[in-house]
């Protein structure tokens, strides 16, 4: 049996992005967020991210920036996408 992580993401006004179980930073740029969440990529995308902290350890990361989209493993973002709207 695989031990299973919980995440938790929270998104704040589309400004500020808190997310628990972040196992690896994989890129990130200016509109750009790659993270690997219990083993599957997750991507934001938006404009003038920052990168707030991250913890390896706990897996607690956090950023700021205008978040437009948000994508999740397979998913093609279409659950996140009407939210933003």
């Amino acid at each position: 049996m695989q031990n299973e992580t919980t995440s938790v993401l929270t998104i704040e006004q589309q400004k500020k992005i808190t997310l628990t179980g972040v196992e690896s930073v994989d890129a990130f740029s200016d509109t750009e967020i790659r993270l690997t969440v219990a083993g599957k990529k997750m991507r934001f995308t938006g404009a003038h991210f920052k990168v707030l902290s991250f913890s390896k350890g706990s897996g607690a990361f956090s950023a700021s920036g205008e978040v437009s989209l948000v994508r999740y493993g397979g998913a093609k973002g279409k659950f996140f996408q009407r939210l933003f709207k």
